[in-house]
């Protein structure tokens, strides 16, 4: 199992859902929303000291989130009563690895490490906890700067220890108050700036400790875990088996990685857990004796705090809204007049809804149509009804179909209040019914955010298209809800039409098939290396999609599976600039009127367009809002955007599209990239395509990469499985 993202400056990181690869450093890591752009933003103009008056969307969406852990927090510390098969362990770190080496070699576990008794049942309507309220706008919401005199004694362990001086911001930012001294005791702690990897850390710590250096340092071993942990969570996962961790840190020298994870588990700086392992036809257990519990396999998992709470608390919030809707409240003529009124699938996922909590709903673009019939439905019973999308553009074209501009909002829009109905008295949003009609795109504190931020007796349907590239968090949020089979699932049995949806149905099943084009919906354009398909895209963009589309060059999007490589993002918004809107690029790379994406939080990616720079930032229009973007945050938030990788255009559409797949790019092709990046084009889409067998290949053999994560058997024990 791969514990790490693929760091590769060619290609987009394409296990679903993980993030794009970068070249900002040596083995720069993170999601698209943490790439690189160009040089500072703005000429002239002192950033000084000053805080910013005014608070970004960003900030205010960090703060949201902020309260929202508190509370989750205070709530995990609250909860009384015995720790159920799946929570963390209580015992020792020894006694963990001693079961753990017991399962491994066939023996019984010791009673004391896995005899937690039975939890008690959860209540259905439990007595609703107060809740955050939403940031009010002006009110500082990021952390502030580390102190100057911080940063400086930073940069001098730095420099002591032959480390770039440019990272002192970061680490003083990372290690906070007394990083000087917490860096010369323990200089793996670079570990915790992003892009830093083992090799320089372990270099850095040679030239501190000298002699003192060595592989077998527990500080080592200990900041390695933590790191693969991090890594990990990148690629998706939200915990690691121990085999696998243990694995990994072996492969990086630790000689003792039973010890380094000891070591991490002692400090509080990762959590193990041990979960139930359900074996092939073995039915689930309900209850079962302590006796039985005790025989069953168990799997040892080691994560970190922060998703571990977010999983346990989505796996709460989820039982909650299963349980607190009223038995009265499916009766009545209201829904089944509603249903009544709608056909096929529309009416299946009405009469769902109505008597249950909790429904998920599967489908492609046609069958974003049915949760738009259940948002009217419900709203036309006066219900407080809304849809959140994962984008801007998503939101609009729900709003359109419902005809009512206040029924779609974004879910981070949603979360930081300055979108939707707003909070109640006790925190939770002021709605009867959430619709989330891009759920594959939600990760698992997100996810969390959103259920725990639902009043008792809401309902949630979260609708998508399973066969999407998953979260650029960690997580698998709905594919596990839909394996888990707590809730109906409603499967829509409305196709895409059209020769572009009988393509992507094809390759929904791993199939690449020949479709007829009359009408020129499908072209592919074959090329023998990187610079003819950059020709050939500009021709594409400029030439041949206008003239027989009528669409023009602004809007159609251009797809790539990576940044980096003669065909990449970077290479194609160069050229798409210089014929689209050439200028000296003189705001950190940028002119007025260049298309950008912005990316103010991992995972979420903005389209927008340069206004102008001056000594604030880049300021920039997003989807009719205006946004201003720091100086400093520029290099990091923004890339131009006429050319995009799968993960920032999930969401969105556009009337053409252009996927370059350079040959380069082989490796990075898999079949949830492929119906990804293809279903971006509503109307038309060119195939620029270099990779020869490649992409059959990968349609047909590469599925989605697995993610290690709890939360189908989190769900297993307050959840009974659905009919």
């Amino acid at each position: 199992m791969s514990t790490e993202p693929d760091s590769s400056d060619d290609t987009e990181n394409t296990g679903p859902g993980t993030p794009d690869g970068d070249d900002s450093a040596p083995a720069a890591t993170g999601s698209e929303t943490e790439e690189t752009a160009a040089a500072p933003a703005a000429e002239g103009g002192s950033t000084g000291g000053e805080a910013a008056a005014q608070v970004t969307e960003a900030q205010a969406e960090l703060a949201a989130q902020k309260l929202e852990r508190e509370r989750i927090e205070r709530r995990k510390a609250d909860k009384a009563g015995p720790i159920d098969s799946g929570a963390k362990l209580s015992g020792t770190a020894a006694d963990l690895l001693a079961a753990v080496r017991a399962v491994e070699s066939g023996a019984r576990p010791a009673a004391t490490v896995f005899s937690a008794p039975e939890p008690p049942r959860r209540p259905a309507a439990p007595e609703p906890v107060p809740r955050p309220q939403p940031v009010p706008a002006g009110t500082p919401a990021a952390p502030p700067a580390p102190a100057q005199e911080t940063v400086a004694a930073v940069r001098r362990v730095l420099t002591d220890g032959g480390a770039p001086e440019a990272l002192a911001p970061q680490v003083a930012g990372a290690l906070g108050e007394g990083a000087e001294d917490l860096l010369r005791e323990d200089p793996w702690q670079l570990l915790r700036v992003t892009g830093v990897r083992p090799e320089q850390a372990d270099g850095f710590a040679r030239a501190l400790l000298g002699a003192e250096c060595a592989p077998d340092d527990e500080r080592r071993g200990r900041a390695l875990t933590v790191w693969l942990l991090e890594q990990a969570a990148l690629a998706g996962h939200t915990a690691l088996e121990l085999p696998a961790l243990t694995a990994a840190l072996a492969q990086r020298s630790v000689p003792d990685a039973d010890e380094a994870v000891q070591s991490a588990l002692a400090e509080g700086e990762a959590l193990a857990f041990q979960d139930a392992v359900e074996e092939p036809g073995t039915p689930p257990s309900e209850g079962g004796t302590e006796e039985a519990e005790g025989d069953r396999p168990v799997r040892v998992l080691i994560g970190l705090e922060r998703y571990a709470l977010a999983e346990e608390s989505l796996a709460d919030g989820l039982a909650r809204i299963v349980n607190s809707l009223a038995k009265e409240a499916a009766t009545g003529a209201g829904w089944e007049s509603a249903a009544a009124s709608a056909s096929g699938s529309a009416a299946e996922l009405i009469r769902a809804v109505a008597g249950h909590g909790l429904v998920l709903h599967t489908g492609g673009e046609a069958a974003r149509a049915e949760p738009v019939a259940l948002l009217t439905a419900a709203r036309s019973l006066g219900l407080r009804a809304v849809a959140a999308c994962h984008t801007p553009d998503g939101r609009d074209r729900v709003a359109a179909r419902a005809g009512e501009a206040d029924s779609a909002v974004t879910v981070h829009g949603l979360l930081a209040g300055t979108e939707g109905p707003g909070r109640d008295a006790d925190g939770a949003l002021a709605l009867d019914l959430l619709i989330v009609p891009d759920a594959p795109r939600l990760d698992v504190e997100s996810a969390a955010m959103v259920v725990e931020s639902l009043p008792d007796g809401a309902r949630l349907v979260l609708s998508g298209d399973p066969a999407q590239l998953w979260s650029a968090g960690p997580g698998r949020v709905f594919a596990d809800l839909l394996a888990a089979r707590v809730c109906p699932q409603i499967a829509s049995r409305t196709p895409d039409p059209g020769p572009l949806g009988e393509l992507l149905s094809g390759i929904g099943i791993g199939e690449l098939n020949q479709v007829e084009a009359p009408g020129k919906e499908l072209v592919i354009v074959p090329v023998r290396d990187a610079a003819e398909a950059v020709h050939r895209t500009l021709q594409l963009v400029l030439e041949s999609v206008p003239r027989a589309f009528g669409v023009e060059p602004g809007r159609t999007v251009v797809i790539t599976p990576g940044h980096g490589g003669a065909a990449g993002t970077r290479a194609l918004n160069a050229a798409l600039k210089e014929r689209l809107n050439p200028g000296p690029g003189r705001f950190g790379g940028f002119d007025p009127g260049d298309v950008v994406a912005h990316s103010a939080a991992p995972g979420r990616t903005v389209l927008g367009r340069v206004e102008k720079a001056d000594a604030d930032g880049l300021h920039l229009s997003c989807a009719g809002a205006p946004v201003v973007v720091p100086k400093e945050r520029v290099e990091q938030s923004v890339r131009h955007g006429w050319a995009l990788t799968a993960h920032q255009a999930v969401g969105s559409r556009w009337p053409a599209a252009v996927v370059v797949l350079p040959g380069d790019a082989a490796q990075a092709l898999s079949r949830p990239w492929v119906y990804t990046a293809f279903g971006r084009a509503e109307r038309h889409l060119s195939v620029v395509h270099g990779v020869e067998q490649a992409l059959a290949r990968a349609v047909a053999e590469i599925p989605a990469k697995p993610r290690t994560t709890r939360l189908p058997v989190l769900l297993r024990t307050q959840v009974p499985p659905a009919g």
